[in-house]
């Protein structure tokens, strides 16, 4: 079985965290991470834009196979979680659009796939995200996050195809 690449994407309007792994099997290995800004404030539409120009240009880069994308937390304020939304579906249309499967995993099953816990805090992530993928370069929390949904799809992905396979698809 070759190396599947991922590419895993935590969405936020003003940061859109990124992470490339290698899985092969169960080794897993770091490839790249970041994040793509967008300023606070301003047009929206040009915010949005610069998000997909930014997931496009790591894509084309890193040449994932596969997508992974962290679905969205829903907060209080409605507009927040609305503009949250928007960056989530640059997320997914730009892998989509660039012919990737793409999978959505809940936040609770990302950290507890990564750490263990379900409700595990940020530096908890970041954490165990060195200790899985110890060439991980110095992470931003975005850049974190975005490596643990990659390595989450890799540890799910192949219960998730053989689960595809036994019902036909």
């Amino acid at each position: 079985m070759a190396a599947v690449r991922i590419l895993g994407v935590d969405p936020g309007l003003r940061h859109t965290g990124w992470g490339v792994i290698e899985a092969d099997g169960s080794r897993l290995a770091f490839v790249a991470s970041g994040a793509v800004h967008s300023p606070t404030g301003g047009n929206l539409a040009e915010r949005l834009r610069m998000l997909h120009d930014g997931l496009a240009a790591v894509i084309s880069e890193h040449r994932p196979d596969e997508a992974a994308v962290e679905e969205t937390f829903v907060n209080r304020d409605a507009q927040s979680t609305l503009k949250l939304g928007y960056a989530r579906g640059i997320a997914l249309v730009v892998p989509a659009l660039a012919g990737l499967e793409v999978t959505e995993y809940a936040a609770n099953l990302v950290k507890k796939t990564v750490v263990g816990a379900g409700h595990a805090e940020k530096a908890q992530i970041a954490m165990m995200v060195k200790v899985l993928l110890p060439k991980a370069e110095a992470l931003s929390p975005d850049a974190a996050d975005a490596l643990a949904v990659a390595i989450c799809h890799a540890q799910h992905r192949g219960a998730r195809k053989r689960a595809a396979a036994l019902a036909g698809k």
